[in-house]
């Protein structure tokens, strides 16, 4: 853990004099998802995510490029800085959880008990794939709307002190709105999320039963 430490206040030095903008990840899709185009979020069962994630806590203070890909049974993510160094790798599948930082790979069944066993973050994983992309989990409390009907503020009491997520700005990406920008804070410890990229995915072959389900035009 005091390695990890170490890292990231390096981390923080290097990102925090320049770019906005997310550099080059070696993470790829797997080759049975394609980008699709969506009306809504929730009809993208995978998607990808490029951004920025700014943590700090009574210990920490840092800001790293971040990149997620996220499907029904795999979540991948890493954090790079802006040179393209990955800081962290975290992923997810069938209940096997494995964090690689600091030249070290750990494991757990639990992948937000592993983060925060190994690097002391209390970061909410399970529940950022649906705040990501502005939904809600099923312990959340929704405090406000914006002046288009979507989320604001939500507050998750599930644990103590509570997680508080400010919705501060949305985009289209994919087709689809999503949040921009988001705040999240609990207790001591406060993140923020900025999404530059949010791709929504879909497995080829439901892209291809689609299109040869299609009726033909007649002439």
């Amino acid at each position: 853990m005091n390695n990890l430490r170490r890292i990231t206040k390096n981390t923080y030095l290097w990102v925090i004099l320049g770019t906005l903008f997310v550099s080059g990840c070696s993470t790829t899709i797997p080759d049975n998802l394609v980008p699709v185009s969506v009306n809504k979020v929730q009809q993208a069962d995978a998607w990808e995510m490029q951004g920025k994630l700014a943590v700090r806590t009574p210990q920490d203070k840092f800001s790293t490029n971040l990149y997620w890909l996220h499907s029904p049974d795999r979540d991948e993510l890493k954090l790079t800085t802006m040179l393209g160094t990955t800081v962290l790798s975290l992923s997810n599948h069938a209940g096997n959880a494995t964090l690689e930082v600091d030249g070290k790979t750990y494991t757990d069944s639990d992948p937000q008990r592993l983060l925060t066993r190994v690097s002391g973050w209390s970061i909410p994983i399970e529940s950022l794939p649906l705040w990501i992309t502005g939904q809600l989990t099923v312990g959340d409390k929704l405090m406000a709307k914006d002046a288009q009907g979507r989320p604001a503020k939500l507050v998750n009491s599930e644990q103590f002190p509570p997680w508080e997520v400010d919705f501060k700005s949305w985009q289209e990406q994919s087709g689809a709105e999503v949040p921009r920008l988001l705040n999240l804070q609990r207790g001591d410890v406060r993140l923020k999320l900025q999404l530059n990229q949010w791709q929504a995915l879909a497995p080829q072959s439901q892209i291809l039963i689609q299109q040869t389900s299609k009726p033909e035009s007649s002439l």
